[in-house]
């Protein structure tokens, strides 16, 4: 590990808000604000089924991943045309880029979509435009990982699949999302081994709420390369080690695991336990407008309660770039732009 100079706990807060560092563990319609939501329904003649934005955001409280799918899923059903996705995507990408997001990985899933008669094109190249602008516009690079809804069937999954096939070189990835307890990953086995044999690269949710087993289920069955969230692996010493060897990266969420109720408090949330077994988790949003904070609020959150330092803030950044899955060139240049904002980091002056 790099050792770095120390920051004080008075200046740690805006050197968190300025690093440069990547997200990789975003659903898109997670993202979508309730000012926004309630602009879509307008704009397709819909309605939301709340009064007011202020509202719908007390309506944001959950006891479990399940009570909150169900809401989430209500709140797509204003988005109808490309250009809401291209919309839902760009307020995402502008308020990374703000940030310091230089690189994200953007999850989304067609199968809600289509379910609400959107066709599977309609959703991917609304989301792909906005990905695009983001590089030409904001600087920022973005792709976009499917994810498959483990409560449906594989053969669900497979159909997803072959869907977005002729917009393949659109996506970088196929992922598992959705409502994890009752649903292993080797439910979807045949699917991803797939889309492993038309070379997308693999990740999965599991042990979130979902216990080891599943961790290593999506290690072992699905063959991913991530895995999104694994707070659970600090129960299970052979995963730990597993994971350690192998350099598997865990994309971690601390404020959705605070509102779902997998930790009763930030402050024993296990993040630092994670990096001190020499874990690669990074720091992630998850569903933003609905957990409470997007990336910055993450790591501003969870760095106040578990008293980490400039030295972990490092180590996550590092952690979510090469974790990432742009080339080697692009990751020498996002780790030389980290290392340059340590070594000049004054909280003096003001960039």
């Amino acid at each position: 590990m790099k050792l770095l100079k120390p920051v004080s706990v008075e200046h740690l807060p805006e050197l968190l808000r300025r690093m440069p560092k990547a997200e990789l563990h975003m659903h898109i319609e997670g993202s979508l604000e309730p000012e926004l939501m309630f602009a879509l329904a307008a704009r397709n003649g819909l309605t939301v089924p709340y009064p007011d934005v202020e509202s719908l955001r007390r309506a944001y409280v959950f006891n479990n991943l399940q009570e909150f799918l169900d809401i989430y899923h209500a709140g797509t059903l204003v988005l109808r045309v490309e250009q809401d996705f291209y919309d839902m995507a760009w307020a995402y990408l502008q308020r990374a880029a703000a940030d310091n997001v230089l690189h994200t990985e953007i999850f989304f899933d067609t199968q809600t979509h289509t379910g609400h008669g959107v066709a599977a094109d309609v959703v991917i190249n609304g989301l792909h435009r906005a990905c695009v602008d983001a590089q030409a516009k904001l600087g920022l690079s973005a792709s976009l990982i499917l994810c498959f809804l483990r409560h449906l069937s594989e053969a669900q999954a497979f159909e997803a699949l072959e869907q977005a096939l002729p917009l393949r070189e659109k996506l970088v990835g196929i992922g598992l999302a959705s409502s994890e307890l009752g649903h292993p990953p080797e439910k979807f086995a045949k699917v991803f081994a797939k889309a492993r044999a038309l070379d997308f690269r693999l990740v999965a949710h599991a042990g979130e709420e979902g216990p080891p087993a599943y961790i290593w289920s999506a290690l072992d069955v699905l063959r991913v390369e991530r895995i999104d969230h694994g707070v659970q692996a600090l129960r299970d010493p052979a995963l730990i080690q597993r994971l350690v060897r192998d350099k598997v990266p865990l994309t971690v969420c601390p404020l959705s695991n605070l509102k779902l109720r997998v930790f009763p408090t930030l402050a024993q949330h296990n993040l630092g336990g994670m990096l001190d077994a020499g874990l690669v988790a990074t720091v992630n949003s998850d569903d933003p407008a609905y957990f409470g904070g997007y990336i910055n609020e993450n790591f501003t959150q969870t760095f106040a309660a578990l008293g980490l330092t400039a030295q972990h803030a490092w180590q996550l950044a590092h952690n979510s770039f090469e974790a990432s899955f742009i080339d080697a060139s692009a990751k020498r240049v996002l780790h030389d732009r980290l290392e340059a904002f340590y070594e000049t980091f004054d909280p003096i002056f003001r960039s």
